[in-house]
């Protein structure tokens, strides 16, 4: 089973948790009272942490979930997928693992998704580290309305179930550098099968349909706008742009910013272990 991963990119032991609509797969790693948690997008899974993972769980514990639907976690076919309910997920998950001190890194959906648990429990999270993603409504930029309605509807639906169109296609251009086919496979293989693909469908059609939860999200946004901030912007992404980053540059009062010229989307796969300090230090200085 599973016999795809190659375990020298990705040498962690699975940890299961049952939920109503199936068990939810996470990473955790490393000992420590502070716990660094790692919160993906679409359409990958902890894998794009694995890096991460190897490098701060020598000082930390590391703590990285596969939403339902992604990664190693189940794929039920009758649930929804809707966002807000990946959030009480995880949710779940933090206060199953009794986490008292925390470090969210969040990424493309694991911005809304991670930062609604900092807004659920500000008092427990110390520190965050953003990577191209955002948390307030999109509704009226025809640039995030465009792709929820091109991949989230009918033709997207289709190209996603038929062909895996997001992974194969659409993830490739996402990337600044060539992947490599042997990582590629690491996020093609956990959705090779039509029916495993609902919950990537269903992300690009909730950017506009979760309206309403992004609006509520935002709307909480002084609870979580004074804590201590680093911000990772892949300058090449085609998704998320220099827009998106100033606001949140102007929103977070103690936030440090670093952008990178070469990377695309996926922060964690394109950082070079040379900037890995950045973080270090960020850490170091936030949680002494």
């Amino acid at each position: 089973m599973n016999d795809w991963i190659d375990h020298k990119e990705y040498p962690f032991k699975s940890n299961f948790f049952d939920l109503q609509m199936g068990r939810l797969h996470y990473v955790d790693e490393g000992k420590s009272d502070h716990a660094i948690v790692m919160v993906h997008g679409n359409p990958v899974w902890s894998f794009v942490y694995r890096k991460f993972i190897k490098h701060f769980s020598k000082n930390y514990r590391c703590i990285a979930p596969d939403h339902i639907g992604f990664g190693l976690s189940d794929k039920p076919s009758g649930w929804d997928y809707l966002p807000e309910i990946h959030a009480e997920n995880l949710k779940s998950l933090l206060d199953h693992l009794n986490c008292k001190s925390i470090t969210l890194i969040v990424g493309d959906w694991g911005g809304p998704i991670g930062l609604s648990y900092a807004l659920y429990k500000p008092d427990k999270v110390k520190a965050l580290v953003i990577m191209n993603t955002w948390m307030w409504s999109v509704k009226g930029d025809l640039h995030f309305e465009g792709f929820s309605r091109l991949m989230g509807g009918i033709i997207g639906r289709f190209l996603i179930k038929r062909f895996n169109f997001f992974v194969k296609v659409l993830m490739k251009r996402m990337f600044q550098a060539d992947i490599p086919y042997s990582l590629h496979q690491h996020y093609i293989k956990p959705l090779e099968k039509p029916s495993e693909r609902k919950g990537c469908w269903i992300f690009p059609k909730r950017i506009i349909g979760s309206t309403n939860w992004l609006d509520e999200l935002w709307s909480k946004k002084d609870e979580i706008k004074n804590i201590s901030s680093l911000i990772l912007w892949g300058k090449k992404d085609i998704a998320f742009r220099e827009k998106e980053l100033r606001k949140w540059m102007t929103f977070l009062n103690d936030a440090e910013t670093h952008k990178f010229e070469n990377i695309g989307h996926f922060v964690p796969e394109e950082l070079k272990e040379s900037d890995y300090p950045i973080i270090d230090e960020f850490l170091k200085k936030k949680l002494a």
